[in-house]
């Protein structure tokens, strides 16, 4: 499903998605940290679901850019220097409806990594 508007607000470092729904439009606020996170680049996914590496570090991360590419995607620059991989609408439009389950699935990995969001904490757990 294509996005009706686009916003990148660097106030909140957040970006709004709305689409034209049956009952109206509807927008959602997708933070910097989540997209990072969620890139679809090789470097985050991997070339096979096996391969994929675990995003640490990244509460800070700040959207800076955003390129619209053809009429499908578009491309998000962070300031970590990350700026590979393509959001498709399609992409996109998951990421926003199923924003709280991708979110939490994050969080539980973080936690059975000993991991964290914080990019000064690394999780020790001392036995």
């Amino acid at each position: 499903m294509n996005p009706t508007k686009i916003k990148l607000h660097k106030s909140s470092n957040t970006l709004e998605l709305s689409y034209a729904e049956t009952a109206g439009e509807v927008s959602y606020t997708l933070s910097a940290e989540y997209l990072r996170i969620s890139s679809p680049s090789a470097e985050v996914r991997g070339h096979s679901p096996d391969q994929a590496v675990l995003q640490v570090g990244k509460s800070r991360v700040k959207l800076v850019g955003i390129e619209g590419v053809g009429h499908y995607a578009v491309k998000l620059e962070f300031d970590d220097g990350h700026d590979s991989g393509l959001y498709t609408w399609n992409y996109l439009h998951d990421l926003s409806i199923n924003q709280q389950q991708h979110w939490d699935d994050y969080l539980e990995e973080l936690n059975q990594a000993k991991q964290s969001r914080d990019p000064h904490t690394s999780v020790v757990q001392f036995v």
